[in-house]
């Protein structure tokens, strides 16, 4: 094995990246179509390049029907080849490919690509997250910003970003963007999994928005919600969830 996990997951994510990149340039399809093509096209190519690299480890992929005889796999990679194919089927930027490994339910390498953005974020060599100054920001979706997040904004005084992918969110704390990332409408572990592995890696904190451990390859990989942000908001936000 002379490439390492994260170095994997990195490259993996950036070419994935790269492929939806020439797709779109390619003119050959449009909005909603667009983004099918990308699902599909980011998928296989994950899928084949890592049952070349570790094909002894078992993968976890939103497009790919669920086998369940990861359960009994120490080593899963948890994949998302097109976080965010309405954003990308738009002509948007804030879309992502997410590729993480989990061992023992931990995730413990991840690369989260912002190919719009021409950027590739990874636990191979994590960036380092510029502090908080001044009037804290909470990303919301687009589309469902849930009513927790309004509600810790109100309470925290805090601005509203709206944004699409949950990758795109993750790593716009990560990149100083924004503050806080809490999300409680509902996700999947293939969502959030790459993004909490290069928060975890930068030093941000990564939980349950009741603070609990987050936990990966479960029968069910139902994963609702999820709170990204840095050591020092945690308090105040957890303070904010319980008012």
């Amino acid at each position: 094995m002379s490439e390492s996990d994260a170095a994997l997951a990195w490259r993996l994510a950036d070419e994935a990246g790269r492929l939806l990149i020439d797709l779109q340039a390619s003119g050959r399809f449009e909005g909603k179509a667009l983004g099918v093509e990308g699902d599909r096209i980011a998928n296989a190519y994950l899928m084949d390049a890592l049952r070349r690299a570790r094909p002894f480890d078992a993968i976890l992929s939103e497009e790919e029907k669920d086998d369940l005889s990861r359960l009994a796999v120490d080593r899963v990679w948890i994949i998302d080849p097109l976080d965010g194919t309405r954003e990308y089927g738009e002509g948007r930027d804030d879309w992502a490919v997410h590729v993480a490994l989990s061992v023992r339910g931990e995730v413990c390498e991840g690369a989260v690509a912002l190919p719009a953005l021409g950027l590739t974020l990874g636990s191979a060599h994590p960036p380092a997250v510029p502090p908080s100054r001044g009037k804290l920001r909470i990303l919301v979706s687009r589309t469902r910003p849930p009513a927790e997040a309004l509600s810790v904004a109100e309470k925290l005084d805090a601005d509203l970003v709206p944004m699409g992918s949950a990758g795109a969110k993750a790593m716009a704390v990560v990149r100083g963007v924004a503050d806080i990332y809490l999300h409680a409408g509902g996700q999947y572990e293939w969502d959030n999994a790459a993004p909490v592995a290069v928060a975890l890696a930068s030093g941000l904190h990564a939980s349950r928005i009741d603070g609990q451990s987050l936990t990966y390859n479960n029968p069910d990989p139902y994963l609702p919600d999820l709170l990204i942000c840095q050591e020092a908001l945690v308090e105040r936000v957890m303070s904010a969830l319980r008012r």
